[in-house]
């Protein structure tokens, strides 16, 4: 997969130098590039930004540099059957999630436009569109200084989805929201820390028991911490051992959906 990261903070993407992103960028399994946009204007104060027409606080990012640099990074495209996906952080865009991030992992190229200030002139954002697939993306319900932090956090969610970078696949399918679900707790050795004991089952060495103690503990966990995401739960598929454990959480089915039934 290509990734071309646009920011005037190339500096702040050097966290992608490092772990499993990193190694995969030295193996060749992922192709990083960090463009400063800088580079792409014309004045010699390399200037980026200017007053808001309309009034108001705040500087905007002006469209020409953008511009600029979005060609520049078409211009080295490699050729795909698809155009490329321009990712544009905004706390105004869709929230990002895992199916996002497996729906990402699955594109040849993506490019992140790191907005600062009050974000980027929406005439670059539109006239970027004859490129490419242009995709306004938002972290959370929250505002940050700049684009470049929720470009880290997103890289690594659909960078580690590429086959080849993270070491065990297997690894991937038994997290927090793989399967809709939040992750069952884990443990390591010592069994007894601290007057804390590891369930028990989880040392009867019964895959089974293990299996079944870890789906129910996904649910109570779920159900507890981020009941908002049972509401996407295929009922019929459920166990009567899951149920069992969605009702003791406070949860049934309700016309074919889980309801919180007790508050």
């Amino acid at each position: 997969m290509r990734i071309d990261v646009v920011s005037i903070f190339p500096e702040y993407l050097a966290a992608l130098d490092l772990s499993l992103i990193g190694k995969a960028r030295q193996d060749g399994v992922l192709d990083v590039r960090v463009h400063d946009l800088r580079s792409f204007t014309t004045d010699r104060h390399r200037t980026v930004d200017d007053t808001p027409y309309g009034g108001g606080a705040g500087m905007v990012m002006k469209a020409e540099p953008w511009a600029q640099a979005l060609e520049a990074v078409l211009a080295e495209a490699p050729a795909a059957p698809r155009r490329p996906t321009l990712v544009v952080p905004s706390p105004a865009g869709a929230v990002f999630d895992q199916a996002m991030a497996h729906e990402f992992a699955d594109l040849d190229h993506l490019v992140f436009a790191c907005g600062r200030y009050e974000g980027i002139d929406e005439r670059a954002i539109d006239w970027a569109r004859a490129g490419f697939d242009v995709r306004p993306v938002s972290l959370g319900d929250y505002v940050l200084n700049g684009g470049e932090v929720a470009v880290l956090a997103m890289v690594e969610a659909v960078g580690r989805l590429i086959p080849g970078v993270v070491g065990n696949p297997e690894s991937l399918v038994e997290e927090s929201h793989a399967d809709g679900l939040l992750e069952y707790p884990v443990y390591t050795k010592p069994s007894s820390w601290r007057d804390r004991d590891v369930p028990e089952v989880l040392l009867s060495g019964n895959h089974a028991r293990i299996a079944q103690w870890r789906r129910l503990e996904q649910f109570h966990r779920t159900a507890d911490r981020r009941p908002d995401l049972l509401a996407a739960v295929d009922t019929t598929a459920l166990t009567k051992a899951e149920l069992k454990a969605l009702r003791e959480a406070g949860f049934d089915v309700v016309d074919g959906r889980l309801t919180r039934t007790t508050h």
